[in-house]
């Protein structure tokens, strides 16, 4: 059984709990709140403020008054740029409070938290770099004609972020968006509402005009559902689960407003027999343990040469066995809650879903303690293709272990799922390292390595992984309609 950590950290206050729209703290129009936990103990931490229908209302028409008239549309470019620096710099000086923040509402490890925030600042960073280079062409047409392209903001958009992630999605999505002049309503997932609201009253500190950032907490089916048919919101950008997608792609099918969509993964993470084998262990077990499995890119697929298998398996097993699952706050722990009771009670039911379809337990599979919501790393062996567990995204510490014996079988194996963001590969062959990368379907591939993301490399998926792509210059086609101008000569 995983370690557990016991020390009791203090908590930060809790005090910003309102609807953030035009550059003020509101009550919601309907006065609704509801609960955030601290899921490491299940207790309440804060009532935050339900906004609705009439909330997003409100910051839609504070949105487009600042995309159409008041200082944000009249800022030349680089100031846009300066601001999202000073928001960059702000967030750096609060970093340890804002990773506590983190922490104690979403459940992710300090260490890890410390790590994301960084993430934060550097992809501010280097957004704010492309708020002046985001150009148009000249075009050369037939005739005696000048015609040239113009690069402008898509407008008012609306941004639904996750819970697994808060912080750091809320940059991948800000940061482009403003750079390239648009206004933003932002709906933090209800898991974890905190941390998006004390973005905003730095982005207030920072100077950006009123309407330009908008927070609305809420529920998908109100405030969500409010974004997705509101004539004045012109794009959704939305983070989370399949399912969900497609209730937006429908919602917003009445306005023909433009999305993109950053969805789950089963990923495929395949050993072969060649590799470095402790390099490699090491790395899965990274890829499918990192803030408890629930990340999008989770490697919950592991393939492994059938000649290595119960090497590696007994070797993977060992250090899941002394991971530290404990209080997030403790700079011990390696690995803290799930994000709620529900989380907590769907991997439990794929746990037992698992060993009812035929796969062994080789470990884990278990609650850790009775406060919280702690699951024990898990690692199912013998596990088929078409088992729930293999294919259905469990978003938790559970990995099945899937033999194969050649390459054509374990690309094709690879490629059987819904989903395509992400894939790895360990081998010393770098031949079938490029066959592997130009052949798996997915929109992020590492070579002996994973969860290596960067602020400056595309990010996204294929399938039903999503569409579109963060990160990087490709984000700034997100954000930005492209405009022809043609002029007659002479």
């Amino acid at each position: 059984m995983s370690q557990a950590v016991v020390a009791k950290p203090s908590k930060p206050a809790v005090c910003l709990t309102k609807l953030f729209i035009n550059n003020e703290w509101v009550q919601p129009v309907e006065g609704g709140t509801f609960e955030a936990y601290d899921p490491a103990t299940g207790d309440v931490i804060a009532e935050v403020a339900a906004g609705t229908a009439a909330d997003v209302d409100l910051a839609a028409k504070a949105a487009r008054k600042a995309l159409e008239t008041g200082p944000w549309a009249k800022m030349d470019a680089a100031d846009r740029g300066n601001l999202l620096f000073k928001l960059a710099e702000l967030i750096q000086r609060d970093s340890r409070e804002l990773a506590e923040l983190e922490s104690l509402n979403c459940g992710k490890t300090i260490t890890d938290s410390i790590g994301d925030l960084q993430g934060v600042v550097n992809t501010l960073r280097y957004y704010a770099g492309w708020a002046d280079k985001i150009e148009g062409r000249t075009v050369p047409v037939r005739g005696n004609f000048l015609s040239y392209t113009l690069r402008q903001p898509v407008g008012v958009v609306g941004q639904i972020i996750p819970w697994n992630f808060p912080l750091l999605m809320l940059s991948w999505k800000l940061g482009p968006a403003l750079a390239c002049g648009n206004t933003v309503i932002m709906k933090p997932a209800e898991q974890t509402p905190l941390t998006a609201l004390r973005i905003a009253e730095l982005a207030m500190e920072a100077g950006f005009p009123a309407g330009v950032f908008n927070v609305i907490n809420g529920f998908g089916e109100t405030a969500g559902a409010a974004m997705c048919t509101h004539p004045e919101i012109d794009k959704i950008a939305f983070t989370g689960h399949v399912d969900t997608a497609k209730i937006i792609q429908r919602a917003t099918s009445e306005t023909l407003k433009r999305t993109s969509y950053e969805l789950g993964g089963k990923s495929p993470n395949v050993v072969f027999a060649d590799a470095n084998i402790d390099d490699a262990v090491a790395g899965a077990f990274h890829a499918i343990y990192f803030h408890g499995g629930q990340c999008c890119t989770a490697g919950s697929r592991l393939f492994v040469e059938e000649k290595i298998r119960d090497e590696f398996v007994s070797k993977l097993a060992a250090k899941a066995k002394q991971r530290r699952v404990g209080n997030p706050l403790d700079a011990n722990t390696e690995q803290g809650p799930q994000v709620s009771q529900e989380q907590m009670d769907k991997i439990l039911g794929y746990v037992e879903l698992g060993k009812k379809q035929g796969a062994k337990l080789v470990t884990g599979g278990e609650r850790v303690g009775d406060k919280g919501f702690f699951v024990n790393p898990t690692i199912f062996d013998g596990v088929k293709d078409d088992m729930a567990i293999a294919k259905d995204e469990i978003f938790g510490p559970v990995v099945s272990v899937l033999p194969f014996k050649s390459f054509d079988e374990v690309l094709d194996r690879a490629n059987r799922t819904n989903y395509g963001l992400a894939a790895a590969i360990w081998t010393k062959d770098i031949d079938k390292a490029h066959l592997y990368a130009k052949g798996v379907k997915a929109g992020t591939v590492w070579v002996n390595c994973y969860h290596i993301v960067d602020a400056t490399t595309p990010f996204g998926g294929f399938k039903m992984s999503g569409h579109g792509r963060e990160n990087g210059e490709a984000a700034l086609e997100l954000y930005t309609e492209t405009k022809t101008v043609t002029v007659k000569l002479g």
